[in-house]
């Protein structure tokens, strides 16, 4: 059984093991060939003498300008090498052109090298006058190359600034923008690509790019905290979560929206001070928008005597605050017991208000009034705490009498000035507090432009 399963596997295998002998076959072959040496450099005519082989390498040497001084004398095949060369590679170079030599037993180096100062000028002459011979013949070349980079790169300049072109293209200003500098910097490599082209020197823009790669990714790195607030100024500006001037709370920070910049959202705190929060932050927060709708519900407490009937109280606030104009009548006014405490039962109001007509503290105010003098009115007893005192039977007279005070209950007041108070909180103005959204559109008339928030844009 074994010996069957071994078979079959060889079998399925075997196709595979050839094909990757095949293909393995030539990589080996090629691994594993001989090196050709270098060329030997004949001698004419073969088995010359040793004169022969030393006019050889000296007609050699006389070609090269860096090897005219170097001379060279050979006796029974071994071939010594003397004189003065500028660098050591030259001199390395010498021994390596007589060592091929056909004829050449061994190369005896014995080059020195030359440290004058003339000897070192006058290369460094002759090449800076090549260098400027050549700049003066590649000047027109030059010349176009940098018109041809100018051209494309104004072509491309004058485009992105076609603001309503973008603006048709993308409604968003902010990607407009982008868009626009996207463009720009495309025509700019375009024409620089260009340029090195007709200058022959496109392997230095490879060089270039390359070099702006690690450059790029290395302050990347650095920045990733200023690239990652662009990003989210990006995705803020394409789903908006509030518009301008609406009131909102960014996770701690509370006020209204002045204006969505590329960098951050700049609010007006309820007292009136600018307020900077980058976009990284807003896009990652928790946003409470006020502003979306205007209908606000509000809510207080208010306890009642744990000997008094709670449903009775109930209905003796909701009554109350049903009786304010500012406060809705769809959907209307409620209440239920929140907590029943030691010496109280606690009673949670809550009403909606219109926050374009009414504001909302005023109208929280004003009811939170309402429903505690219709309770007091009708005879529940607002508790407030009671501490129970112990007192040695040989403590002071004064302190016993002081203590009592303390525990007396408080008297309300007369029912007839409680009736006045409450008629003089119905008719208090509870007309919204528009200074603060004024201000707002005081400062965005001022400065109109770099707003992101757009009315036509979505909103979350």
């Amino acid at each position: 059984m074994f010996f069957r399963i071994m078979t079959t596997g060889l079998r399925k295998i075997a196709p595979l093991l050839a094909a990757a002998m095949i293909v393995a076959a030539p990589l080996y072959a090629q691994e594993n060939a001989p090196v050709d040496p270098e060329p030997v450099i004949e001698t004419a005519p073969p088995g010359a003498s040793d004169a022969e082989i030393a006019a050889r390498i000296r007609d050699i040497f006389a070609e090269i300008d860096s090897l005219q001084g170097v001379q060279a004398s050979v006796a029974s095949g071994v071939v010594t090498l003397s004189g003065e060369t500028q660098t050591a590679d030259a001199a390395a170079r010498a021994e390596a052109i007589a060592a091929r030599i056909n004829g050449v037993v061994t190369v005896e180096n014995r080059i020195e090298r030359d440290v004058s100062v003339s000897t070192r000028l006058t290369p460094a002459a002759g090449q800076a006058e090549t260098f400027f011979r050549d700049a003066v013949r590649s000047l027109p070349l030059l010349l176009l190359a940098l018109a041809a980079f100018a051209a494309i790169a104004a072509f491309g300049w004058g485009l992105s600034t076609w603001r309503w072109l973008w603006r048709r293209i993308t409604p968003n200003p902010f990607i407009a923008e982008l868009a626009a500098s996207t463009f720009r910097g495309l025509f700019f490599i375009f024409g620089a690509v260009a340029a090195l082209s007709l200058l022959d020197a496109t392997a230095l823009l490879g060089a270039f790019l390359g070099a702006a790669g690690v450059i790029g990714l290395a302050v990347g790195f650095a920045v990733r905290d200023t690239i990652e607030n662009y990003i989210a100024s990006i995705m803020l500006s394409l789903r908006q979560p509030f518009r301008p001037n609406d009131h909102v709370v960014i996770d701690d920070k509370e006020g209204r929206v002045i204006r969505l910049t590329s960098r951050a959202t700049i609010l007006m705190t309820l007292d009136g001070n600018h307020l900077r929060i980058p976009n990284a932050t807003v896009f990652k927060a928790i946003i409470l928008n006020y502003t979306r709708n205007p209908e606000r519900r509000f809510d207080f407490q208010l306890g009642v005597d744990a000997d008094d009937d709670p449903i009775a109280a109930i209905e003796t606030g909701v009554e109350a605050m049903k009786a304010l104009d500012f406060v809705l009548k769809d959907p209307p006014p409620m209440g239920f017991i929140k907590a029943v405490g030691d010496s109280n039962i606690v009673i949670f109001f809550a009403g909606w208000v219109d926050q374009r007509k009414a504001d909302f503290a005023k109208s929280r105010s004003l009811a939170l009034t309402a429903a505690k003098d219709a309770l007091e009115d009708a005879g529940f007893a607002l508790p407030e705490p009671i501490y129970r005192l112990r007192f040695d039977e040989k403590a002071p007279p004064i302190l016993k009498e002081t203590a009592a005070a303390a525990v007396t209950e408080t008297k309300p007041e007369e029912k007839a000035e409680k009736r006045e108070r409450a008629a003089a909180s119905k008719a208090q103005d509870v007309a919204p507090d528009t200074h603060l959204e004024e201000k707002v559109e005081e400062e965005r008339r001022e400065e109109p432009q770099g707003d992101l928030l757009s009315p036509t844009a979505p909103v979350e």
